[in-house]
């Protein structure tokens, strides 16, 4: 279904960068910096070493024109988020969805008629492809 089944998870410096990347595909290392510059000083080297680390781990690739490497994101952002999301289920909730989802309805993160609205959705989805 993914890419990298079990990829590692970003550090949060890594994750600040592949937020960068996800909005602004073909990036190169500079442009990433000087993007993130408002936000976090970073030195061209960090900026580097963070994209080489994201592409080990699977979440960006780059393309080479002349001598500049141009950086996208690997996958979707949703995608990124439902693996980290299966990756939970399989560690914390033995697998179950469902069980991940009364944690989320006791714990108050999610309400329960927000859950029937989504069933919803999901019905509506189901019947549109059939």
């Amino acid at each position: 279904m993914f890419n990298i089944p079990n990829r590692k998870s970003p550090t949060p410096l890594e994750q600040f960068v592949l937020d960068y990347v996800w909005t602004h595909p073909g990036c190169t290392a500079e442009t990433c910096r000087e993007g993130l510059a408002e936000q976090r000083d970073l030195k061209d080297s960090t900026i580097r070493t963070l994209l080489r680390n994201l592409e080990e781990k699977g979440y960006v690739t780059h393309d080479v024109e002349g001598r500049t490497f141009i950086y996208r994101a690997a996958d979707s952002k949703r995608n990124v988020a439902v693996q980290a999301a299966q990756q939970l289920i399989d560690r914390f909730c033995d697998g179950s969805v469902e069980e991940l989802l009364v944690g989320l309805v006791d714990n108050r993160v999610l309400e329960p008629k927000q859950l029937q609205r989504l069933a919803e959705k999901i019905a509506s989805r189901k019947e549109k492809k059939s």
